[in-house]
């Protein structure tokens, strides 16, 4: 039995999601071309744009943050900003965030323009000769709120009307199977290198996990089946955030019951939720309107678009226009389906349905 002052983990801390791993395996190839991409920036020139693409939980980011990390023990002259599109989903808080991280000020959140604060930012560049790699994370939220081919644009093309700007763009796109096409006047300037990161492998799953296994438990407590049967989970899910998050739940399961090893029924039980790790942080990236309409079509079964735009505005107040481009939104994260049914005036009639299941979409909105 474990005892209550006893724990199984020898090291939590490599369980959470923003956790940067040493051993960063299989994603040779992308780490390399990453490098090569930013090496300008060693001979202060502006680095190579790039365009990572890849599916949720496929390594993306935490490549991107290796590297950086790497570099900044190289060079003094290159700034780092990150910038977390789905949290930050404007170009003012784009620039905001550029700002914050490149002068150490928070700026106001009403009152500046955005040329004002985007004009301080590249001046700051400029005085203190610093090239800028931003690393537009999660871009695919910028383009459902339509900035991201104006973010795009101030900055890719700042040096022009601030001669001596060095600002270089990384974007990371979560493959969802919504093709996202910037406008010619960013794409004749952006030319990225683009890098994609594949599905992990079985066997690189299951080598990833193991090593987890080995760094933040005691001797024992995960069995090679236990392993197997997360690899597995992780395998059908296709995001290894999942098989991570499964090994901290089945553990704390194990702890509860002060047991000193990890069982199959304790991660049956954790993967309930686990398995909607993914679904929990897109909905929680909703606004309240958003969410609102999305419980309205969790509520419903396959509702039309037109009663559903009568409850939501009942709800809301919000006008047909901005509807519209929730339910564009949500369905180009695929949340929803909003297909025309064949039946109304010229078969225009849309049918709106949620793609998961109504009892999970409740559970993640709790």
């Amino acid at each position: 039995m474990l005892l209550w002052d006893e724990t199984l983990f020898k090291n939590g801390e490599v369980l959470e999601l923003g956790y940067l791993p040493d051993y960063f395996a299989h994603r040779d190839s992308q780490i390399q071309s990453l490098k090569f991409s930013l090496k300008p920036a060693m001979r202060n020139m502006r680095p190579v744009n790039c365009l990572i693409k890849g599916s949720p939980g496929t390594g993306k980011t935490s490549a991107v943050l290796k590297v950086l990390k790497e570099m900044k023990e190289y060079t003094e002259n290159v700034v780092f900003v990150k910038v977390n599109c789905q949290m930050d989903s404007t170009r003012f808080a784009v620039v905001s965030q550029i700002y914050e991280q490149l002068v150490g000020i928070k700026p106001p959140t009403s009152g500046v323009a955005f040329r004002k604060l985007f004009e301080k930012a590249v001046k700051y560049l400029i005085d203190s000769n610093k090239i800028l790699v931003v690393v537009l994370d999660d871009i695919n939220y910028l383009f459902h709120e339509g900035h991201a081919d104006e973010v795009m644009y101030s900055l890719l093309r700042a040096h022009e009307q601030y001669p001596g700007a060095k600002i270089s763009i990384i974007a990371i796109i979560s493959d969802i199977g919504v093709p996202y096409i910037f406008d010619p006047r960013v794409g004749s300037v952006f030319l990225p290198e683009e890098i994609s990161f594949p599905l992990y492998g079985f066997d690189e799953v299951r080598d990833i996990i193991s090593n987890r296994i080995q760094h933040a438990f005691y001797r024992d407590v995960m069995s090679d089946e236990i392993c197997d049967r997360i690899t597995e989970y992780v395998d059908t899910a296709g995001d290894l955030r999942v098989g991570i998050d499964l090994l901290k739940r089945s553990a704390l399961n194990a702890e509860r019951r002060a047991s000193r090893s990890v069982s199959v029924e304790d991660v049956e039980k954790a993967y309930e939720a686990s398995r909607l790790l993914y679904l929990c942080r897109n909905i929680r990236s909703l606004s309240n309107h958003e969410k609102t309409l999305l419980e309205l079509i969790a509520k419903a079964t396959d509702q039309q678009a037109g009663d559903l735009y009568k409850s939501f505005h009942d709800i809301t107040g919000l006008g047909y226009t901005r509807f519209y481009e929730i339910i564009g939104k949500m369905s180009s994260s695929q949340l929803l389906d909003a297909d025309f049914s064949g039946k109304g005036m010229r078969g225009r009639t849309r049918i709106i349905k949620s793609r998961y299941d109504s009892k999970d979409i409740m559970k993640c909105l709790e």
